[in-house]
């Protein structure tokens, strides 16, 4: 058993050097090249993984769609925030198409938009000497969320339509990120296949970012000096941040979290990035509401909330981050 046990890690550790080893002798790539190709192979089989787990609970929550939307008949802001902080790429397109159909509130749109977590999570689970904060960004961005949703619904409401209402078979044709079906695919070659092309497409986004900021940091010298033409420490930070955040790709949430592994923004831009970042459902909400005022009320809460937070955390407002000492964790 003990020899087994060696032999798998013997394995392992070659397999994850063997990025290293082929690339590194290659003396005719630039080091930051280099390193971008190695650190961004290495994460591949990891991140498959990841999103296997993610396609698993996305499938499950897809088929019980009717039971999403009586509880969050129910329980609102409570329910779309803690159901949005699972990482997956369906549950805001869901959410935006419900909305759409008035069968949810505005609180409640808002609330998943800004619990919403996605390929930040993933990308933290494979930089060690960051993954402590995955914690943190979830149970900020849950904490915000609901008492967003609650105020946002208690200021403005809409009659939402009865639940019965909705027709089960419209999920079908709900599709997330990649263009994949969001039900029923586990019945289908595309529960293996989503995974694995959102790992490549997520393996592109990483390689190509890495490979921009090594580019950049290679000409500018230090990470420090990046961080002050990104205007570390500005209260513009967070703003600027929060708006490149409502892009709907995939490639803003990797990007604002390899920043911020840079030490190039702060923690409080990203966290102000990652609120706004509501994935495909902005997108959805932009086709298909037909009502402009709302959807542009909705992205300016959405900007103004995740500014402030940004600003708060960023300046330690109240020493709000002292918070997360009592766990030993520093922020």
């Amino acid at each position: 058993m003990h020899g087994l046990l060696n032999l798998i890690l013997s394995i392992i550790n070659y397999v994850m050097n063997l990025p290293a080893n082929l690339i590194e002798p290659l003396e005719f790539i630039p080091d930051f090249v280099k390193d971008a190709l190695i650190d961004s192979i290495n994460l591949i089989p990891f991140l498959f993984v990841v999103f296997i787990l993610i396609e698993v609970i996305e499938q499950y929550y897809t088929k019980k769609k009717h039971l999403f939307v009586f509880f969050i008949k129910k329980v609102g802001p409570l329910f779309g925030s803690l159901f949005a902080s699972i990482p997956q790429c369906g549950f805001s397109v869901i959410a935006s198409t419900i909305y759409t159909r008035r069968i949810l509130s505005r609180g409640t749109l808002i609330s998943v938009y800004l619990a919403t977590s996605d390929e930040a999570i993933p990308i933290l689970l494979t930089t060690p000497q960051k993954a402590y904060l995955i914690l943190p960004i979830i149970i900020i961005k849950i904490i915000v969320a609901i008492f967003v949703g609650y105020v946002v619904d208690w200021l403005v409401t809409y009659k939402a339509n009865d639940p019965t209402e909705v027709n089960q078979n419209n999920s079908k044709e709900e599709k997330g990120c990649c263009h994949h079906k969001l039900a029923d695919a586990y019945k289908t070659k595309d529960f293996w296949l989503h995974p694995l092309k959102h790992t490549f497409n997520i393996f592109l986004f990483i390689l190509l970012i890495s490979l921009v900021l090594g580019f950049i940091l290679s000409r500018v010298g230090t990470e420090e000096t990046l961080a002050k033409y990104c205007l570390m420490n500005s209260p513009l930070q967070p703003v600027l941040v929060s708006l490149i955040g409502l892009i709907p790709n995939c490639a803003i949430s990797v990007m604002l979290t390899l920043l911020f592994v840079k030490n190039t923004i702060s923690f409080g831009s990203l966290l102000a990035g990652l609120c706004t970042s509501g994935g495909l459902g902005i997108l959805v909400l932009l086709r298909k509401n037909g009502d402009k005022k709302d959807t542009a009320i909705i992205i300016s809460l959405l900007v103004v909330v995740s500014s402030i937070i940004g600003l708060i955390f960023q300046y330690n407002v109240f020493n709000i981050n002292n918070l997360f000492s009592i766990f030993g964790i520093h922020l």
